[in-house]
């Protein structure tokens, strides 16, 4: 819909010139302090401290809508930012939303006054308090106790700083290379001039070490230096204008004298191409004072949230809504610059052709919820980042599984790239790539890569093609870095057909029927993990024997689950999966366990906190429902294909409640918009039940209205209004629902429907009723 607006340059701002190697910028100051909000904006319902505290792991820092650039305090803990921390170690430009390891917190910068002795960020870290700490979309402001305060600001390829200082001629700005969020393998800096440094910096991991990333940094100061320095190790040099280090402590500090005038700003660019490219996102992006900025930041948030309108709900629930908005968009980022041109996997230079090339990719997690709310509300950028997933294969010879910056990581396991790329083809956004994207994505389902390659893709895909399942083995010796599909054979069964199903409604639309019925068959797969004998999925070992404990609330062979937990995982086969364990009145039952829902509808909040949720973690050895993890994201819409769509409500509706209003307010990690996007689903009351297809599950919608602005490139009618007259706490269920005023009595949409249609109308009352019950109004299983 909305394109996050290109910053322009005019007056002063615009006379640029260059005073170095790399084109260093003449920047005018700016003092003025940013002002109060008291506009009603929809910005202002937005919390980012949501999600800070409890393993959540999201950042409060300052950023634009799929940004390059995310700059945020670091407060010592592995992601970043922890709520209950009380000292700053620097705020660093890369962070990404509710990952589960230590990534990003590059270039720390840090304001400081005296002499600069110490260069463990550990140990020179700030002080603050939350009572003088406030943060917004766009912009985040800390007063620190050594009477500093630091203000961020973002571009969408540039951080921007403004430190006020108390009146010293010992105000100092620190820029540490040398240390982030996960191994730094080497750093260099070089002070251009005196006004700017430049940094070099190359890391690695994430959950484990990974192939290396390099991203390059420069940074403008709004004045001049009185002096400056570096430091390497714990060696400290005043006048010194290079530094580099392997894997030590590295970096340049800038001192200004602030007698007179207190505020030094600073922006920085980044680049993951070359030192140049952060030059030309300097100067591209750069040139305005921080208030200007900011005004700019928060105004491209207004833009994506005022795309989604809703009325009714609570003050708390609104909040919720919207900061779920507000970081189901902070993901993927922006990774080509102003001039095209972009690092790809092969660790060469590209130039990105009329579209913007965009990386990091939790595909594990965003493939079930992120991926499909993009599609919605902001397409063109969608179809870009799934032409960037193409280029990947293109570049690298193979399609990404979890994909950080230029690198692979091969965390988590599965196949999760097909029912993202499917999904991107279901929803009309690879117009002119669908056979493009179709042989990739068969390379991929039907091959390994290369022994020497980076990526495993399918790894245990010899196995599963020949036996039907991808076998669990234990202790196995791990080939690459990152996760492996034979440590999880059930769940990777589980994944690869899931896969397989999606794969196939893409051949038989493209006219690939022979391709369509081979994958059809391989959907089928979840089968050949289904142990009988206890009635559940379980993992096999290489010969074939199911292995591990019989129990199902175990975990062994499964990722981040259980037997379950991942027993409801079969969106391409949901009537096939209930027929394996008895019928719809044996999955009924089995849910109601699962949810514990007798005492769900004594309490909704309270099951949902103290039977569900066990902790940020607490992945395994359950037999209930788990919010906080990906496995279960499509469980509460498995009674749409029970016959009783009133208990969808009822479990979505409670763990809707799990998201509040306070740093503990996510429910696990977000993992790059994924919890927030499926909050944000749920509330509206269409959600992606089969990932990779085109069909939205309906559930009630948590407000009375919704208006959702769409493109109209994409979506013809431009709009589509979810409204549910009455809707409460009491009156939740559907008695009937309306697709433009023609009754609809299934329990799902297509895409197309939402394309041709302007508004969707339930209307509720108190007690469950017959809508959505009929066997031909549930989802269909796919083939």
């Amino acid at each position: 819909m909305h394109r996050t607006p290109r910053p322009r340059l005019r007056g002063p701002a615009a006379v640029l010139a260059a005073v170095a190697l790399l084109g260093g910028v003449l920047y005018p100051g700016a003092t003025a302090q940013a002002a109060p909000r008291t506009d009603g904006r929809l910005t202002d319902l937005v919390n980012p401290f949501i999600g800070t505290q409890n393993e959540g792991n999201t950042y409060p820092g300052a950023s634009v809508p799929f940004g390059m650039v995310q700059l945020s305090p670091d407060t010592g803990h592995n992601t970043g930012y922890d709520y209950g921390e009380n000292h700053i170690r620097g705020f660093s430009a890369v962070h990404l939303s509710g990952v589960g390891c230590g990534l990003g917190g590059d270039l720390p910068t840090l304001p400081t006054t005296g002499d600069v002795t110490e260069t463990d960020y550990a140990k020179y870290a700030a002080e603050f308090s939350h009572d003088d700490e406030k943060a917004s979309p766009g912009y985040y402001r800390v007063g620190l106790k050594t009477g500093i305060g630091a203000e961020l600001t973002a571009t969408q390829r540039t951080g921007v700083q403004r430190y006020t200082f108390p009146a010293t001629d010992k105000a100092n700005v620190l820029l540490n290379a040398g240390q982030s969020l996960h191994r730094t393998l080497s750093s260099e800096v070089e002070i251009l001039d005196s006004r700017t440094v430049r940094t070099t910096i190359t890391g690695s991991g994430f959950c484990q070490d990974t192939k290396p990333y390099t991203v390059y940094t420069v940074t403008h100061f709004d004045r001049p230096f009185t002096t400056s320095g570096t430091w390497n190790g714990d060696t400290v040099t005043e006048g010194s204008k290079k530094s580099s280090a392997t894997g030590a402590r590295n970096g340049a500090w800038l001192r200004f004298d602030t007698s007179r005038d207190r505020t030094v700003e600073a922006t920085t660019a980044l680049s993951y191409v070359d030192a140049k490219g952060a030059a030309l996102n300097l100067r591209a992006e750069g040139g305005r004072s921080f208030d200007r900025v900011e005004r700019a930041a928060q105004r491209s948030w207004e833009d994506r949230l005022e795309g989604v309108r809703a009325q009714g709900g609570g003050d708390e629930l609104r909040r919720t809504f919207y900061s779920s908005l507000y970081r189901s968009f902070l993901a993927p980022n922006v990774g080509s610059d102003v001039d095209g041109r972009y690092t790809g996997w092969d660790q060469r230079k590209h130039l990105a052709k009329g579209f913007t090339y965009y990386q990091n990719w939790s595909l594990w997690d965003t493939y079930r919820t992120q991926a499909q709310l993009l599609s919605l509300l902001a397409p063109r950028e969608s179809r870009d980042m799934a032409i960037s997933v193409l280029r990947i294969d293109a570049e690298s010879g193979w399609l990404p599984k979890w994909g950080y910056g230029t690198v692979e990581t091969n965390i988590m396991t599965g196949d999760p790239v097909t029912p993202f790329l499917t999904n991107a083809y279901q929803q009309g956004l690879l117009k002119g790539y669908e056979e493009q994207a179709f042989r990739a994505l068969k390379k991929n389902a039907d091959g390994v890569p290369a022994a020497d390659s980076a990526p495993v893709g399918r790894e245990a895909n010899a196995e599963y093609l020949k036996d039907g399942f991808a076998p669990y083995i234990k202790d196995r010796q791990h080939a690459k870095p990152g996760d492996s599909d034979y440590d999880h054979g059930a769940s990777a069964t589980l994944e690869y057909a899931l896969s397989d199903g999606m794969l196939a409604e893409m051949a038989r639309d493209l006219g690939h029927d022979a391709d369509a019925a081979r994958y059809d068959a391989r959907a089928q797969n979840y089968r050949k993990i289904f142990d009988a004998s206890t009635g559940f999925f379980r993992a096999r070992d290489a010969s074939g024997a199911f292995t591990g404990p019989a129990d199902p609330a175990a975990s062994e062979g499964f990722h981040e689950g259980t037997s379950w937990q991942y027993q409801w995982m079969v969106p391409q086969d949901i009537p096939g999966m209930v027929d394996l364990i008895g019928g719809k009145d044996a999955a009924n039952q089995r849910l109601d366990s699962f949810f514990a829902y007798d005492k769900l509808l004594a309490d909704p909040a309270k099951t949902a906190r103290e039977v569900w949720v066990n902790g940020p973690y607490a992945y395994y050895n359950a037999d209930k429902y788990n919010p906080q993890n990906e496995p279960d994201l499509i469980a509460p819409y498995t009674y749409l294909s029970t016959g009783r769509p009133w208990q969808t409500t009822d479990v979505v509706h409670a763990a809707l409640t799990l998201f509040t209003n306070g740093p503990t307010g996510m429910t696990g990690n977000d993992d790059l918009g994924t919890m927030s996007a499926w909050m944000v689903l749920s509330s509206i009351g269409v959600f992606p039940v089969q990932p990779g297809t085109d069909t939205w599950g309906l559930s009630t919608p948590v407000f009375e209205r919704v208006d959702i602005e769409l493109d109209r490139r994409y979506y013809p009618r431009g709009s589509l209004t979810v409204s549910a007259p009455g809707v409460s706490d009491t009156d939740r269920y559907i008695q009937s629902a309306r697709l433009d005023g023609a009754r609809q009595s299934r329990t799902y949409l297509t895409t197309d429907d939402i394309r041709s249609a302007r508004s969707l109308t339930f209307t509720v009352g108190s007690e469950p009723s017959s809508w959505g019950t009929a066997p031909q109004d549930a989802p269909p299983a796919l083939g």
